[in-house]
């Protein structure tokens, strides 16, 4: 007999907000919000998703949405689901959960995403201090190619920029334990209090906060009801979604798509586990920072319980059993590309300064190398720092032991663009202008007073 249709575990309806849904989501990691839904152990089951801010951000021609968001709404996710084995026990803590990514895709009649830049003082970016404007790009989906009319060709009959999607969740995780919880809380808070003024970002001061502590602003706890004692004291307790922790969380590993596995520590009886944020494509490190195509989305997945797993599979990296970290499978389904440029960064930053095998600042390096090379062939910077940061490139720490310098790179499938963007020998690349069929990406004034970094080479690398 032929399996049955995936059964649908959590629905979803884009016209409604995120408390409006049939079942409502949540936007915080705690052990007492409650599972909205059983899922057992073999089952194939479908769960659907909002992106991430609940649909915030419109298919439209302003980045004001992006400009003017609140980042305390995120990350809007489905769930949590009780895990339960064939005889009706749930996952205990413990155990490990397997997740198999068996389908996923954008939600039927809501196939289009977007690209996003913060402004620097509203969340900011990897190179928030060269792209200090909220910026953003609409991609359309065909199948299962994404382009933009913010990104176009060189061609009237192109559409520039072309790509197939290799679609993942940015968020499968699990519900923390009462005491995990806690050690986040504890040592993010410890981060914020005492880091600020030493802590530096590829020689940024830091614009963005050190941790996102817990707020009750904006908080969405499922299925406990706001202004409850009950709610008062999870919305104050509850972690923000934002880093990837010890349940898997916002790890935004691009490559969980169709095949992948995600083996997940259980903290709780029954895992609650949770997803959300989806994209249909992202280059490594999501450099832009709501740099993903986000879109709204399903999943259909199986679970099994591998119990006592934890013990036997993970190694604590901390002072506690709970100091784990999951494991990832990933799957056969991916794009194939023949052909890619390579481009370098090394532990040395803008002002020439050297640092000790920083790989942050080597790969923030290869990625304005990157920007820079691009934008000579009719580009914006700005369109080329929305693309790297969601087309299928893949970033590399290729060295991190030859003293002082960490070697970072970043490879760009060059398929991907209607023109040959090689180096030619005997003249300098300078492709032809683009054709502005639209105009530029949506863009908003820069309106702070933090100043903006020099590149001397390249010089400004923005408009502003």
């Amino acid at each position: 007999m032929a399996p049955r249709t995936p059964r649908l575990v959590v629905p979803i309806d884009v016209k409604k907000k995120p408390w409006e849904q049939k079942l409502p989501l949540h936007n915080r990691w705690h052990p007492h919000i409650p599972p909205v839904a059983d899922v057992k152990e073999g089952e194939l089951f479908r769960v659907e998703m909002m992106d991430w801010t609940g649909g915030c951000v419109g298919d439209n021609d302003s980045a004001a949405d992006i400009k003017f968001l609140d980042l305390t709404i995120t990350h809007y996710l489905s769930g949590p689901l009780r895990v339960l084995d064939t005889k009706g026990v749930p996952a205990k803590a413990g155990d490990l959960l397997a997740v198999e990514i068996c389908n996923l895709g954008p939600l039927p009649g809501d196939e289009w995403g977007y690209t996003a830049t913060f402004d620097r003082e509203n969340g900011g970016g990897f190179l928030t201090d060269h792209f200090p404007s909220a910026t953003k790009a609409i991609w359309y989906f065909e199948g299962i190619f994404a382009y933009s009319p913010h990104i176009p060709g060189i061609l009237l009959c192109s559409t520039g920029v072309r790509f197939p999607g290799l679609t993942h969740p940015g968020i499968v995780g699990t519900a923390p334990s009462p005491k995990l919880l806690s050690i986040w809380n504890e040592r993010e808070k410890k981060l914020a209090e005492g880091g600020a003024g030493s802590l530096t970002l590829c020689e940024v001061l830091h614009q963005r906060p050190l941790a996102n502590l817990p707020t009750g602003k904006n908080c969405l706890l499922g299925l406990i009801e706001e202004g409850t004692p009950e709610w008062e004291r999870i919305a104050n307790e509850a972690a923000r979604t934002i880093p990837g922790r010890e349940n898997g969380g916002n790890c935004d590993i691009k490559n969980l798509s169709r095949g992948s596995k995600v083996y997940l520590p259980v903290f709780v009886d029954g895992a609650n586990l949770s997803t959300g944020d989806m994209h249909f494509s992202q280059g490594d490190g999501e450099v832009s920072f709501c740099g993903a195509i986000e879109m709204s989305g399903f999943l259909e997945l199986k679970c099994e319980i591998i119990r006592g797993g934890m013990r036997e599979y993970l190694t604590p990296m901390g002072p506690s059993p709970l100091h784990v970290n999951p494991i990832f499978e990933i799957g056969p389904v991916e794009p194939r590309f023949s052909e890619w440029l390579v481009f370098e960064g090394i532990s040395v930053d803008e002002a020439g300064r050297q640092h000790y095998l920083d790989a942050t600042v080597a790969y923030k390096r290869a990625v304005l190398h990157a920007i820079d090379y691009l934008s000579k062939f009719g580009y914006s910077k700005e369109q080329v720092y929305l693309l790297l940061s969601c087309c299928p490139c893949e970033g590399r720490i290729s060295g991190i032991v030859d003293s002082p310098n960490a070697v970072a790179t970043l490879a760009i499938p060059t398929a991907i663009f209607d023109q040959d963007v090689r180096p030619k020998s005997g003249k300098i690349p300078a492709g032809p202008q683009i054709v502005k069929r639209t105009p530029d990406i949506l863009k908003c004034t820069y309106d702070g007073n933090l100043p903006i970094t020099p590149n001397p080479a390249a010089g400004l690398l923005t408009d502003d």
